[in-house]
């Protein structure tokens, strides 16, 4: 059951690595998937491609090792590289029991040493500073992107040339896809320690992200040469390869685009795809009251290099990992159908840096649908009987990447992420929509989101959509 032709199916690639992972359980039911699981004391530690995070060991219910992972390779917003860490101390042991107990931030011993710091006291700022930085440390292990930020840059100001706090700050940035943003703080971070290797590991990301591959090449030569580090050597890999597939294509700019092209695909259709994207990104721009601050890479290829370069399953026809890559073998203009294959894979960048890479794949994927133009009511009697017959995956299950899923799997998971965000947007507008986008953006998880904007969680959602299927088709 292919619902879809390929071109039309676009991907928002969320992962970056092939491994197997670790599966934590939470006693809550919820099940969060890692590349590794370890126990520390009262503290579950777990890495994933946003790096090393932590639970309250008591919420856990148990882990499972091993469990198949289908991950691939990763865009700027994504990959596979942890944040700085600190040696442990006696001075950042005791900051943090003082800051974090009863599995939240102390705000009042914030203050208190914030107030010591202001007094002179000897050590004062070193020790608001650990304090604060502890505190974003919590904070960013929880999704708490905004809050982590606020306390990371609060602690800078009590030692603005530690090399670690603008690493810290630099990081947050980078998973937030604000890049040059990232770029002055690792600045900064270079003037103060120039052999740091966490510097140009974290400076070869932005400019990956700015779709400045030499440089992000450069960047990550010399943190290799400054230290071995399996992270940087991957994203070194695939930087190089895009490297040398993109080393003759031309170039062509606009307001918000760089379109890359090879010598074998026609100028013209360049420049009508790039009035289309400008097009497309003002529709866009209105629907979700949302301006994306940085230039966004579009990448055409031929069938062979497409497969080739990015790796993904042969039902994807288009794909966004922080550049939109688009196979156009063959085409000498713009079609209706490549139009809305930019305009779906278009929303993804949107929806991405909107939500600070926060939003799960049913969203993604529900949205870029409904913003190219797609609409359930070929598949309402499908998704009906399926969810009749209580064989309906949950929007639990197409939270994560759906790489693994067969045609018949994938083209389900699209047509139910198009009804749910279609019935969204009946009850609730565009605004609802925008409302769990800028929830998802605060660090909230989105079955809290769809709560708070539709006063239902997941199961209230997915029955509202099949009665609207129902009485609509």
């Amino acid at each position: 059951m292919r619902l879809y032709p390929l071109l039309a199916i676009g991907l928002s690639l969320l992962v970056a690595s092939e491994t197997r992972a670790d599966t934590i359980v939470l006693k809550n039911g919820r099940r969060i998937s890692a590349l590794s699981v370890s126990v520390e004391g009262d503290k579950v530690r777990y890495l994933t491609a946003a790096g090393e995070l932590a639970l309250p060991k008591s919420i856990v219910d148990h882990i499972e090792k091993g469990q198949d992972s289908d991950v691939r390779a990763a865009g700027a917003a994504n990959l596979a590289i942890t944040p700085p860490s600190i040696e442990p101390t006696a001075a950042t042991t005791a900051a943090e029991s003082g800051v974090i107990h009863d599995g939240a931030v102390d705000r009042e011993f914030l203050a208190s040493v914030a107030s010591e710091a202001r007094s002179g006291t000897p050590g004062a700022n070193d020790k608001a500073a650990i304090a604060h930085h502890a505190a974003a440390q919590f904070e960013l292990s929880h999704g708490d992107m905004e809050h982590a930020l606020t306390d990371e840059r609060t602690a800078l100001t009590y030692a603005p040339e530690n090399p670690l706090l603008l690493l810290s700050v630099a990081y947050m940035h980078l998973r937030r896809s604000e890049y040059k943003q990232a770029l002055d703080y690792l600045e900064r971070a270079r003037r103060v320690a120039p052999e740091n290797p966490d510097v140009p590991k974290l400076a070869g990301w932005a400019y990956y992200g700015l779709n400045k591959l030499n440089q992000a090449v450069s960047e990550w030569q010399r943190a290799l040469a400054l230290r071995q580090d399996t992270e940087v050597q991957a994203a070194l890999e695939k930087a190089q390869r895009d490297k040398q597939e993109e080393e003759n294509y031309r170039e062509n700019e606009s307001n918000h685009f760089t379109v890359r092209y090879s010598g074998a695909s026609e100028p013209g259709l360049a420049r009508e795809m790039l009035r289309a994207l400008e097009a497309h990104f003002s529709a866009i721009e209105s629907e979700l009251n949302y301006t994306p601050p940085e230039p966004i890479g579009v990448i055409l290829y031929t069938q062979q290099a497409f497969e080739d370069i990015t790796r993904a399953p042969g039902w994807v026809g288009a794909l966004n990992d922080g550049r939109i890559r688009v196979p156009v073998q063959g085409l000498t203009q713009l079609t209706p159908e490549l139009s809305r294959v930019l305009k779906h894979e278009l929303t993804h960048s949107f929806v991405r840096q909107k939500t600070r890479a926060n939003a799960p794949t049913w969203v993604q994927e529900g949205l870029a649908q409904w913003m190219e133009g797609k609409r359930s009511g070929a598949n309402a009697s499908m998704l009906l009987r399926v969810y009749d017959a209580k064989q309906a995956m949950s929007l639990g299950d197409l939270e994560a990447p759906w790489l693994r899923f067969s045609n018949d799997a994938v083209g389900y998971a699209y047509a139910w992420a198009l009804a749910n965000v279609e019935y969204i947007v009946k009850v609730e507008g565009m605004t609802g929509v925008e409302r769990i986008l800028d929830r998802l953006a605060a660090g909230s998880t989105t079955e809290a989101a769809v709560r708070e904007v539709l006063h239902g969680d997941y199961s209230d959602l997915m029955a509202s959509t099949a009665q609207y299927l129902r009485k609509t088709y």
